[in-house]
């Protein structure tokens, strides 16, 4: 188009975003412009647009054709802009706001948040997941953070974001957040609370926070064995019969393997056999008692003894001796104090 052109014809302003990912554009792209007087203006309906002219933003412009008034009349302005070189000194851009939902942005901890945990005590955790953005407020969006960009994009924003979600994260578990036992299940209503924490930070920008999830809150790889592991231990009863099963396992794989090494490490497992089967006995012996009415063994849990059938929570009958007084067992035939039969 010839400079001829440019003074007689009228812009047509409109914006595609063939990216997907524009929050912001401005058109002139390049510094500002000369909009003239009955420039057509045309807006989507995911969009809103904000002309600024000497200056100063106007009003937002909703979906539709709009006609724009400015001073620039074709010919006449050009030609009294003389004292300026031939350029208007009557500035103008239009700024195409993106309305739509903005999905998927990632946030994450960059670095490991230290929290005390009730019952694993001082842990660092590191946290990830993603949240929708949208402009809810142009002018402000501009204003506040955009400012005369030609264009502002997700992956400016992204990390600014992603940032402040972390921020708020770190205060709310340190005020709400008892145990990692209890993580898993909290997800979602963490996900809502910390969404109402974060509407003033997004607000002030002229965005809204549409939606966030939290997808894990892990702890180092060395507290994640540690509860991984607590987790088995809760899973086995007989700790004995657990250790005995797994050399028994281990005899059997070296059994098989049928070489040196196998043979090897089958020769130190059946060394290793008595010693496990002794402890069991000790463990067992130890689970022994004494009858006081006959005075043979009982296992511990046994509440009547398998020999006399005594009550083994029942105090024995006992009989005096006439002699020297002393206390004998019911059924006893001389007394062990002085040996006169009874």
């Amino acid at each position: 188009m010839s400079s001829t052109d440019n003074l007689i014809f009228l812009e047509n302003l409109e914006w595609f975003d063939e990216t997907g990912q524009e929050l912001l554009h401005r058109l002139p792209e390049r510094g500002s412009g000369e909009i003239k007087f009955g420039a057509q203006l045309t807006v989507r309906e995911s969009q809103a647009a904000v002309m600024y002219y000497k200056g100063r933003a106007g009003d937002a412009f909703g979906p539709g054709r709009h006609t724009l008034r400015t001073g620039n009349i074709p010919i006449i302005t050009k030609l009294l802009s003389a004292p300026w070189g031939m350029t208007s000194p009557l500035r103008a851009e239009v700024y195409f706001i993106n309305l739509k939902v903005f999905p998927n942005l990632k946030w994450g901890t960059r670095d490991p948040v230290a929290f005390r945990d009730s019952e694993l005590g001082f842990v660092r955790l590191r946290a990830h997941g993603i949240f929708n953005v949208r402009v809810i407020q142009p002018v402000l969006f501009i204003n506040t953070l955009a400012g005369t960009m030609g264009k502002y994009s997700t992956e400016q924003i992204e990390e600014y974001l992603g940032r402040v979600i972390v921020s708020r994260l770190n205060d709310y578990l340190g005020e709400t957040l008892d145990t990692l036992f209890s993580l898993p299940a909290q997800f979602n209503e963490m996900a809502e609370e910390l969404k109402k924490l974060l509407i003033s930070d997004f607000s002030r920008f002229g965005l809204a926070l549409d939606e966030l999830y939290i997808g894990s809150i892990t702890p180092p790889d060395e507290v994640q064995t540690a509860i991984d592991d607590r987790s088995r231990l809760g899973l086995i009863k007989d700790m004995d019969s657990f250790v005995r099963m797994k050399a028994a396992m281990a005899m059997e794989k070296a059994a098989a393997a049928g070489n040196e090494a196998g043979a090897g490490l089958g020769m130190g497992m059946g060394l290793m056999m008595p010693h496990l089967f002794a402890g069991m006995q000790n463990n067992q012996s130890a689970a022994k008692t004494q009858c006081s009415a006959c005075g043979k063994a009982v296992a511990a849990e046994s509440r009547f003894c398998p020999h006399c059938g005594h009550a083994t929570d029942e105090k024995p009958a006992t009989v005096i001796c006439s002699a020297c007084n002393s206390e004998n067992l019911s059924g006893a035939k001389f007394c062990h104090g002085c040996g006169l039969k009874l």
